[in-house]
Formats: structure tokens, sequence, C-alpha cells
């Protein structure tokens, strides 16, 4: 599994000029990292007196954050076998009109596949951001810059997931699923902008204090 590479590893699949693991999985990876710096931003003060009403809410936080780091990572390997499996549709025999058929329909049946799985993926990273968000300049003073690369990393993770839905869309026949998964994107990129936006005023704010 690609989860369990190791950073070079990872970062050598990447580059190997194999479509897979790419810019869906890679997606996915920032997003978990976001969340990750996300919950140790909250774990540094969670529970300490000094931070008073603010240490539940930032160990309530933590724990989120640390889940969705786990299903995060789970979607790096989510995104590059979906792929994988468009491809494997592709090669399917087309020589008989039943051939034909059958691979059409498991073409359309990945594609859908390979945009739900990183629309999940932005669905995600967009709670990453809003959970910033609530515990931006509550906790530890010093890790501001800790929590502002996790805002970075949960942007990125979203615009990049989709981007990887939107790719997909074009080979997707069916209108209604089209329409449904470009109208869910969409609105995920505007609510991301939004709160991205919010965040980083938070962050450069408490940065010159």
């Amino acid at each position: 599994m690609l989860k369990e590479q190791t950073l070079e590893q990872f970062a050598a699949a990447v580059s190997s000029g194999s479509p897979t693991p790419g810019g869906g999985s890679v997606a996915a990876l920032a997003g978990a990292l976001g969340a990750s710096l996300l919950a140790m931003y909250c774990f540094l003060s969670a529970g300490l007196e000094k931070y008073g009403a603010a240490a539940l809410l930032l160990e309530q936080a933590g724990l989120e954050a640390r889940a969705l780091a786990a299903s995060l990572l789970l979607s790096v390997d989510r995104d590059a076998g979906a792929f994988d499996r468009v491809m494997e549709a592709y090669r399917l025999p087309k020589e008989a009109q039943a051939e034909k058929e059958r691979r059409r329909q498991a073409i359309q049946a990945a594609l859908v596949e390979a945009a739900r799985v990183p629309l999940h993926t932005a669905r995600e990273c967009l709670r990453v951001l809003e959970l910033a968000g609530a515990v931006a300049g509550r906790g530890n003073p010093s890790a501001v810059t800790d929590l502002g690369v996790s805002i970075l990393q949960g942007w990125c993770g979203l615009q990049g997931a989709c981007y990887n839905v939107l790719i997909n869309l074009a080979s997707i026949a069916d209108e209604k699923i089209r329409a449904e998964l470009s109208r869910e994107a969409a609105e995920l990129t505007g609510r991301g902008e939004r709160v991205f936006a919010e965040n980083r005023q938070k962050l450069e704010q408490e940065i010159k204090k």
C-alpha cells in the first residue's frame, strides 16, 4: 500500500513515470499532512489550564483532525486504485458487440468512481480548513506557523482533489451524474476559497502580534 511506503519510496513512485500514484493521491496526502499538523497544533495546548475553555475545543478538534488524517491517508491508495480501474476497463476486449457494451459500462462505472474518490478527499480537506479556522488563535502562539502550513496543505488538497474530479467529468456519459459531481466540486471549491481566505487573515494577524 502506498500509505505504508517511506517518504523516499513514495516520492520515487510519484516521479516514476507511471500514471499512479498521481495528482489525486498527492492531493489526499497534502490533506492528510494538513490534518496531522492541525492535530499537533491542537494537542500542544489541549487540556492545559492556561487555555481555559479553549482547551476542550482544542482537544476535540485535535481528535477529529487525527481521524481526518487517517481517512485521507486511505484516500492516497483509494485514488490510485480508482485510476487503475479506469485503465483496466479501457483494456477490456472490444471485438464482439457484447464485449463492446461490457467495456463501455465498465469504463463509465470506473470513471464515476474515479471522480467520487477525489470528491470525498475534497470534502475532508474542507473540514480540515473549517477546524483550523475554529481553533486559530486559541492555541500555543509559538505553533501558529504550523497551523499556517496546515491551512495551506488543506487548501492544496481540496483544490487538487477538485481538479481530479473535473478531469473525469468530460468522459462521463450520464448527464445527471456529471452535473451532480460538477455542482459539488464547484461548491466545495467556493466554500474552500472563502474559508482559506478567512483563515489566512486570522493567521497573518496572529503572526503580527
